[in-house]
């Protein structure tokens, strides 16, 4: 395994000049040895820029990669010593599943014994024991992709595993299972495993510690609690959450926080200017009219889902959604609610970044 640390920045065309010229804006970032990490972030966000600088598919336009304090800016793949797994199974179909997965092995001329006891431990993991002599080409879109997946963690001196989006392939009621799969490996291997995604349930679900991408910038490091309780950005709060945070704009004016047109006691000292207030659905609660820190607000729409019911209601033009419990009494749409929006997890953004 190895620790990997970025010091780079990246443009696919030469001479850039601004931000927006960038794929990957100036960072620095280091991934532990057995950390297992999420890139996460929306489509263009940089995150397969990223993965192919890692796995030396990409020169960085700037900066360098370091493998364990080795400059490996320039070396190849397999100078790395590193297995990508990519978005649609690569594998031979002419091989059955255990040819498949032996075959980096035979590669590196690894024992047959050494050969034979990884590939059955593997199989084993991806439940695919009993598959092992089945042609690669009579399997379904998912078998092809346990493979594929097999065959990245089928070696054990690499130096990270590196994951492209690979469960795109993969049925809904199967991915939940993949994943927890995955989540075993990586406790039972202790590989270094970065793992691509635009899901946030397969990233929070999956690493350790998920970064949090947005127009080539890693906005935000941090384990899934700390992504869910403080966004150090507002895009992490947005991006991060079904639904995302409530945003409303605010302002102190004369000792009180006005928020969108309505005056609340100061909860703590807070700088001048524009600022945003952000609070969670989960944490955005029914209050008593009047009560301090509450605004009143017109009910739009009141939607049962099971588990929870979406109250969402309107303060001027903004928008609030409030996640209550099932079996709460909720006002009927088109009623006034007091929604309580300053609280211990209340969040204040100044230029989209969170104040301390």
């Amino acid at each position: 395994m190895a620790r990997i640390t970025l010091d780079l920045a990246h443009a696919y065309k030469p001479n850039p000049q601004q931000d927006s010229d960038y794929a990957l804006l100036p960072l620095n970032m280091v991934f532990d040895d057995g950390g297992a990490y999420a890139l996460l972030g929306p489509s263009g966000c940089g995150k397969t820029t990223m993965l192919n600088i890692m796995s030396g598919l990409l020169v960085p336009s700037q900066g360098r990669v370091l493998f364990d304090e080795r400059d490996v800016t320039r070396a190849s793949p397999q100078e790395r010593n590193i297995a990508q797994v990519f978005q649609f199974p690569v594998i031979y179909d002419t091989m059955t599943v255990a040819e498949n997965l032996a075959f980096p092995l035979k590669n590196r001329k690894v024992p047959e014994a050494r050969i034979r006891q990884r590939v059955g431990q593997i199989a084993e993991m991806l439940e695919m024991s009993g598959q092992l002599d089945q042609r690669a080409a009579g399997l379904s879109a998912d078998a092809k992709q346990k493979i594929s997946l097999g065959r990245g963690l089928v070696r054990e001196d690499v130096a990270a595993v590196l994951f492209d989006e690979p469960l795109t392939v993969i049925d809904p009621h199967l991915k939940w299972q993949l994943r927890r799969k995955l989540k075993q490996i990586h406790h039972e291997l202790k590989l270094t495993l970065i793992y691509v995604t635009h899901d946030q349930v397969e990233a929070l679900t999956f690493a350790d510690k998920v970064v949090v991408m947005t127009r080539g910038r890693a906005v935000q490091v941090g384990a899934p609690d700390e992504l869910f309780e403080r966004p150090r950005h507002a895009f992490v709060g947005h991006f991060i959450g079904s639904p995302g945070m409530n945003f409303l704009p605010a302002q102190v004016q004369e000792g009180a926080l006005v928020v969108a047109g309505q005056r609340l006691p100061l909860p703590r000292a807070l700088p001048g200017g524009a600022l945003r207030l952000g609070v969670r659905p989960e944490y955005l609660v029914l209050a008593a009219p009047g009560q301090a820190g509450a605004l009143p607000c017109a009910v739009a729409r009141v939607q049962d889902l099971g588990t929870h019911q979406m109250l969402t209601a309107t303060l001027g033009g903004e928008v609030l959604k409030a996640r209550c419990a099932p079996e709460q009494v909720l006002p009927a749409v088109g009623d006034s609610v007091w929604l309580q929006v300053l609280g211990e997890h209340t969040c204040f953004y100044q230029n989209e970044e969170l104040l301390a």
